[in-house]
């Protein structure tokens, strides 16, 4: 078992610096963000736990012992649920009253350790519960990720598992470290196989995540008509061709709002209204590039709609 440990310790901190190095490089990706900041911050927490854990494990060194190793056992909570918020239910809003969410911090300073590390495991649980019932919620959804929900599950239920067994210590010291480390090391693996496989899901979820807590303004439309106008405007009448084509000149053929218009796309089709607009344009370029094989491509990608020739290009 310890060996194991060992491994999943190197797995998380070598994987904790290809996020870190990956998301500081990406312009569009989440460390731009608050979001981003939390995940940067809670890969780093993470890594610097399994650096204590192999120094246990390895050479009994004394660094779990330390109030050090403590800040960062309570940090990870909190640090997490800022990133599960804003991912799994669309909030971003950080202000003074959510530093109150690191208060158990002191427990450090006025418990022994062994009771501050076990109040630490209960903290963690009441993190897990929150987690447990925000998944709950988006359970409508489990159709587009009913794998990643599945992996997550198994996650959720050893995170439980571990716990408990830090709340009753049943097992010796080192096992305990050894059975925590590798639990670190399959969640972070968890979470490389689900990125590996959607690179995009934080993205992904974060709409999905909005049209479910969001109030509905389409309680009263027939969104199947409404869709099916909205393709014959497309297929029929060829609106994409219209080169300054925007939301309020559809939504006003179609009688909705500009408002109702993204949210019957975004919900119903699952895209933003701009990528449903290209998409549109880049299916009827390739059907006139089948059909008028001798047409330049600037004919073509000018004809569907595309402003530019480098619009064309970039979205093809």
């Amino acid at each position: 078992m310890q060996n194991i440990a060992l491994l999943f310790s190197g797995f998380s901190v070598f994987y904790a610096l290809v996020f870190i190095l990956t998301h500081c490089n990406n312009e569009h990706g989440v460390a731009q963000h608050k979001t981003g900041a939390f995940a940067v911050i809670l890969m780093c927490s993470l890594a610097a736990l399994q650096i204590y854990h192999y120094a246990y494990l390895q050479f009994d060194s004394a660094g779990i012992s330390t109030w050090l190793y403590l800040v960062l056992l309570y940090s990870v909570a909190p640090v997490f649920y800022f990133y599960a918020r804003a991912v799994l239910k669309a909030e971003e809003r950080f202000d003074v009253v959510q530093l109150l969410h690191f208060l158990p911090v002191m427990f450090i300073f006025v418990f022994d350790y062994s009771l501050a590390f076990t109040l630490a495991f209960v903290v963690g649980s009441g993190y897990l519960s929150w987690l447990l019932k925000t998944v709950y919620v988006l359970r409508t959804h489990k159709d587009k990720f009913k794998p990643e929900i599945v992996l997550l599950t198994i996650v959720f239920f050893i995170a439980i598992g571990v716990s408990i067994m830090a709340l009753t210590m049943p097992i010796s010291p080192k096992l305990f470290y050894a059975l925590y480390t590798s639990a670190i090391g399959f969640a972070l693996f968890v979470v490389a196989l689900i990125v590996s496989n959607k690179p995009k899901i934080a993205k992904t979820l974060s709409a999905v995540v909005k049209a479910t807590y969001a109030v509905s303004t389409l309680t009263a439309i027939d969104c199947d008509a409404k869709l099916s106008k909205l393709a014959a405007l497309m297929t029929e009448d060829k609106l994409y061709q219209q080169h300054n084509l925007d939301r309020q000149t559809i939504a006003a053929e179609l009688d909705l709002s500009a408002h109702q218009l993204s949210e019957l796309i975004n919900s119903k089709l699952g895209v933003s209204f701009s990528r449903y607009l290209r998409q549109q344009r880049i299916n009827a370029a390739k059907r006139l590039l089948l059909t008028q094989p001798k047409a330049s491509v600037l004919a073509i990608g000018l004809d569907v709609g595309f402003a530019s020739q480098s619009n064309f290009y970039e979205a093809f």
